[in-house]
């Protein structure tokens, strides 16, 4: 019972009820990544009428963050690449670096040197600047 309220009533928990009978009516599963996200097509590849391209979705899996979408999928989500990572051979590159999901609001956001939030004394100004004052 409490799921479904979830789905009528919010998106951030995963996919809403809409979601869930849209995919369910038009939708064509084309792959899942390795963190459980699974992505879709307009089934059949048709074109979608009020787009003019093939529609592409994808519903999470937990908590809906865009920063866990892998980087061959989003050139996917995002007509960059025509075939999905599952077809086209996609591996990801020795440059890119495992998922770290997003703290901001957490205690474990990044805080540089400066910030009144992070831990220790914050440096003094190094005199090569000067506050405006109005009129000055």
């Amino acid at each position: 019972m409490k799921e479904t309220l979830l789905q009528i009533l919010t998106w951030w928990t995963g996919q809403t009820i809409g979601t869930r009978f849209h995919t369910w009516r038009h939708g064509e599963l084309v792959g899942e990544d390795a963190q459980g996200n699974r992505y879709y097509r307009t089934r059949g590849g048709r074109i979608d009428p009020a787009l003019g391209i093939v529609r592409r979705w994808m519903i999470f899996n937990g908590p809906v963050e865009a920063t866990r979408v892998p980087p061959g999928w989003h050139a996917w989500l995002r007509h960059t690449a025509e075939l999905p990572p599952t077809q086209d051979g996609y591996h990801s590159r020795e440059w890119e670096v495992e998922h770290k999901p997003n703290m901001t609001g957490t205690p474990f956001a990044y805080r540089p040197q400066g910030s009144i939030l992070a831990s220790g004394e914050r440096p003094r100004a190094t005199g090569d600047y000067e506050a405006w004052t109005p009129g000055s």
